[in-house]
């Protein structure tokens, strides 16, 4: 003897909510990039960057190294340790920073790069440089996970 179940109408509204059911729930369609793990939106990458780099040079300008430590990636942590506060570092007691901008920020091969121009004073004597910072993800934070001499070039001019 054969028993069969026949509830088609049942399964039918069961697979046609379905799709629905998951799309609330993000598993299936739906997302833009923001909500895709492992992407940020070019405005939140821009707005990280500039974060992180401002609060740099401004722990840069209150000799705060510890505030200045926390914006790196943990990477650098060692070779900032090492020498942050030597007589070359960014952290060192004989100048002073009377002076700091962001002048660019765009994408790069390694992350986010952000223009800066840093006046430091020691004595009478003031010098303006260029310092480049690279800021990226790590993980679901982001930091700088480089800073070197220089700046991007001015952005090209479109023209009509």
């Amino acid at each position: 003897m054969r028993v069969t179940y026949r509830r088609p109408a049942t399964v039918a509204v069961l697979l046609a909510t379905v799709p629905f059911a998951l799309s609330g729930c993000g598993l299936v369609g739906g997302e833009d990039e923001a909500e895709q793990p492992g992407r940020a939106p070019a405005e939140e990458a821009t707005l990280q960057s500039r974060e992180r780099v401002q609060a740099y040079l401004d722990a840069m300008a209150a000799k705060d190294v510890a505030a200045g430590r926390g914006q790196l990636c943990a990477v650098l942590h060692e070779a900032f340790d090492a020498a942050a506060t030597e007589p070359n570092g960014d952290f060192a007691d004989h100048f002073e920073v009377s002076g700091a901008e962001i002048t660019d920020i765009r994408p790069g091969p390694a992350g986010q790069e952000v223009s800066t121009s840093v006046t430091v004073a020691v004595g009478s004597r003031k010098a303006t440089r260029p310092l480049l910072f690279t800021v990226t993800r790590d993980g679901l934070d982001w930091c700088i996970s480089d800073e070197r001499p220089g700046a991007n070039s001015p952005a090209p001019v479109p023209t009509p």
